[in-house]
């Protein structure tokens, strides 16, 4: 059989292409083919980080003892670093229908003020704001510039769920998330999160946890580009429930 392997952020530097097709027997496993690419990079930076990353099958996170079928796509998904939705040009929208959750993935400016009073409503007490803005320095480099790139069917899934449990477990009405793709200049929004809700406490609860979530399980990676040279920003580490856990791999017959 085979699959689809697609490499972000660091890795497609490291492996060299983005997408690549991998023949492996027939019941093979996450794992089976992790140790196949290892194999096939014994010399490159990838094959010591293969340990450390998320790997998706078909847009969702998966284990290594995940078994493996013809045609599917596996992302290889190293740490992740965590950036008017009406008014951008040609957006990628996940909302679904649901007038209470907006997820967009633009490569526009983000208009945070239509945003923000789209969110209001009659019934809300509070709409707190999370706009995530581009500076111009890190670890104490300047910084010129940011790219950011995502596994974009996987990270409008992932943003969505996250809004609905937001709503859920604080009890937001609405909840909208922008992330902004490509190249941002100093000052620009890179992610804005909106929330909706009755009282401040949960409006302020809700906006939190969506940032820091989203930071450490959304598919988005970030380079940055200094006066001195440019680097894939070091991700937080993946939380337990989708960090890759290690499983025998089986030997392909």
């Amino acid at each position: 059989m085979r699959v689809h392997v697609f490499a972000f952020g660091v890795l497609k530097d490291w492996i060299g292409s983005q997408t690549a097709g991998v023949e492996l027997a027939e019941g093979s496993s996450v794992a089976v083919l992790l140790e196949r690419l290892r194999s096939t990079l014994p010399a490159s930076p990838a094959a010591g980080i293969l340990g450390s990353i998320a790997v998706s099958v078909n847009a969702e996170y998966a284990q290594a003892s995940h078994i493996l079928h013809d045609g599917d796509e596996v992302g290889l998904l190293p740490p992740v670093s965590g950036g008017s939705a009406a008014r951008t040009a040609n957006p990628l929208d996940e909302s679904r229908g649901d007038a209470n959750v907006t997820v967009v993935l633009t490569r526009e400016r983000i208009d945070a003020e239509t945003l923000v009073s789209a969110a209001k409503s009659g019934e809300d007490g509070a709409v707190v704001v999370f706009d995530g803005i581009v500076r111009n320095h890190s670890r104490g480099r300047r910084t010129l510039y940011l790219d950011y790139e995502a596994y974009e069917e996987m990270a409008l899934r992932q943003m969505r769920e996250l809004a609905a449990k937001a709503r859920e477990r604080f009890g937001a009405r609405r909840v909208t998330m922008v992330h902004r793709l490509g190249r941002l200049e100093i000052g620009e929004t890179s992610v804005l999160i909106v929330v909706a809700s009755a009282h401040r406490s949960a409006a302020f609860e809700a906006s939190r946890w969506l940032i820091d979530t989203l930071k450490q399980t959304v598919p988005i990676w970030k380079k940055e580009t200094f006066v001195d040279g440019a680097v894939w920003a070091p991700g937080e580490p993946f939380p337990a429930e989708v960090a890759l856990k290690s499983a025998e791999a089986p030997h392909e017959s």
